[in-house]
């Protein structure tokens, strides 16, 4: 099954997003990642649920049917993540209170969300992409 990635942080999302939109209705599914950036020293994520969730998320979608976009929205470093008015926590679209949180992107709204407690959680996974 075909994954689709397309990574996107604050400065280029819009642009990234546009795309992704216009290529939602030809996949089954449509999914935004929101996860923490890699810190440059270590190549690892400041985020240890991040960390946790996405092995999974990826060893699940593609093993999807069908096609599926992911778009993954880098948050930025934890300092930016922190502030209150981080352009994705004050976003009326996706309201993100913490990441990992993956959405099911349908119809040009959130129909689905996991997050970061559950994003690890394969048969919610599985739900999600399903969209049942």
């Amino acid at each position: 099954m075909p994954l689709t990635v397309l990574d996107a942080n604050i400065s280029s999302f819009d642009s990234v997003f546009e795309k992704f939109r216009a290529e939602a209705p030809k996949n089954k599914a449509n999914l935004i990642l929101f996860l923490a950036d890699k810190d440059p020293a270590t190549s690892l994520s400041w985020c240890p649920d991040c960390v946790r969730a996405e092995p999974v998320i990826y060893k699940k979608l593609e093993a999807a049917p069908g096609d599926v976009a992911l778009l993954r929205a880098y948050v930025g470093d934890r300092p930016t993540w922190r502030t209150p008015q981080h352009p994705w926590r004050v976003d009326s679209r996706f309201k993100i209170t913490g990441v990992p949180t993956l959405v099911r992107w349908e119809n040009d709204a959130v129909k689905g969300r996991l997050e970061d407690y559950e994003a690890h959680v394969e048969k919610k996974i599985d739900t999600l992409v399903s969209g049942n």
